[in-house]
């Protein structure tokens, strides 16, 4: 893949802000729900298999490019507290729960989940299983921070049956990492990678940053070589979302400096060329996996899912969230927790699940929401095998987005086919771009919220 002086052209005429489109409608559409009853009627009426999401939201300091929902604190007497507040929301969540229906995954994300003392993971592990059954091949992995992690941490998250496990290294030079507040040596990630080995996680994904100040093409090869000596299953490879309007302390990156475009896209070209070198599979917009890794083979056979976890194998899952800022995704559509503590416990001690916002699919999302998820995950779109499953003409019915894609189409991002189209070389890296042509909800007077495309 080389960057030509067509693509810097087309870097400048297509970055511009747009979803990554974890879910369809993104978040920002979700409103405000007073009764969630409606929301529920997925799990309570439905017979889909699990997948569980726990947001374990508490850091001992914080990265300042972070864009999750955490709490910085050192008090690890708030973890037990938490745990109180989740045992709750299980029981609360039990009551619409029927019998029967099986957890084929589950994830536990941050924060940062190895803030927990092993007893306090141990007592965790104890309430899931009193709520929940998991199918033999259940997938359960978690987010773990090198920085805080230990032999106990990694032992207690076995003894739950987790054998997939991802970590974040961002970048490994010095100067990157004093900038964005977060020090970690190599020998951390080895330490922790060793320790996964040891104690059966067969799955490990380490999570790189490009777009972060400081960084150059030469800096972050000397990234790669470092990270590539620990040999993870998988690469989550992602353009930093610069939303200082949404996460203040972003703002602190700005003194140092924020990479143009250009320089962004030949960190992505770097990252591209050195990782398919080396075997991995780049798998769509931000992931990467060895050749027989379970994603790869989804691709293959176009079975490939993408939700807020990103890129999954598992289809057909009603998603159900727990903890503060969690989102659900079921039959329905989408439920979300509240965001703060105070809140999260008023709702529970009124005895109440902790819900806030959701959002209703049409019929049309639905389609929407299926159109652009082939697209992110096949790179191509089938119109024939797209008005046969809907019972629309393809063509009549989305006559807005193809006139869209014709400029796209002039600039070599996607190639018409006999059946539909297929996303050129070039066009995956303005993925995002094409999959907004099928948005419908897509409202330029406020695209701003969203991190720009490249």
């Amino acid at each position: 893949m080389q960057i030509t002086s067509q693509d810097l052209r087309l870097i400048e005429k297509y970055n511009r802000p747009g979803p990554r489109y974890t879910s369809y409608p993104p978040a920002n559409h979700f409103r405000e729900y007073e009764d969630y009853t409606p929301l529920m009627t997925g799990v309570e009426d439905g017979d889909a298999p699990l997948s569980l999401y726990f947001h374990l939201p508490f850091c001992e300091t914080l990265c300042w490019f972070c864009g999750c929902h955490q709490i910085t604190t050192l008090d690890r007497n708030r973890g037990s507290d938490y745990l109180d507040l989740l045992e709750r929301e299980l029981e609360i969540f039990a009551q619409h729960l029927p019998a029967g229906r099986e957890a084929v995954q589950m994830h536990f994300g941050g924060g940062t989940p190895n803030f927990f003392t092993s007893a306090q993971i141990d007592r965790l592990a104890s309430m899931i299983d009193r709520h929940f059954t998991f199918s033999h091949d259940a997938e359960k992995s978690v987010e773990l921070d090198p920085r805080r992690l230990n032999r106990e941490h990694v032992e207690a998250f076995a003894r739950m049956g987790l054998t997939r496990a991802s970590f974040g290294v961002q970048d490994s030079n010095p100067e990157v990492q004093k900038v964005i507040h977060r020090l970690q040596p190599q020998a951390m990630n080895v330490e922790a990678m060793q320790m996964l080995r040891d104690n059966g996680f067969n799955s490990v994904n380490l999570d790189l940053i490009y777009g972060l100040p400081l960084q150059s093409c030469d800096s972050f090869s000397a990234t790669l070589d470092e990270v590539l000596e620990l040999k993870p299953d998988r690469f989550a490879i992602f353009n930093y979302a610069h939303v200082p309007w949404m996460r203040p302390a972003q703002k602190l990156l700005e003194k140092a400096g924020l990479p143009d475009a250009e320089t962004k896209m030949q960190l992505l070209k770097l990252c591209i060329e050195r990782l398919t070198a080396e075997g991995y599979v780049y798998i769509g917009m931000d992931h990467f996996a060895l050749p027989d890794d379970e994603l790869v083979q989804a691709q293959r056979e176009q079975s490939l899912q993408r939700n807020f976890q990103g890129y999954s194998t598992r289809a057909g899952v009603e998603i159900c969230g727990f903890g503060i800022s969690s989102i659900s995704q079921g039959s329905v559509g989408f439920h979300q927790n509240v965001k703060d503590l105070e809140s999260y416990r008023a709702c529970l001690s009124q005895g109440k699940l902790p819900i806030t916002k959701g959002y209703e699919l049409t019929d049309e999302d639905r389609m929407r929401a299926d159109v652009i998820m082939r697209l992110m995950c096949d790179l191509s779109l089938d119109f024939g095998a797209m008005s046969e499953k809907w019972n629309v003409n393809f063509e009549s019915h989305f006559a807005e987005a193809l006139k869209q894609l014709a400029e796209p189409a002039e600039d070599g991002l996607l190639v018409w086919t006999d059946r539909g189209f297929a996303v050129t070389e070039r066009g995956r890296l303005f993925i995002r771009n094409l999959a907004m042509c099928f948005d419908a909800y897509l409202d330029p007077a406020v695209a701003g919220r969203y991190s720009k495309t490249v």
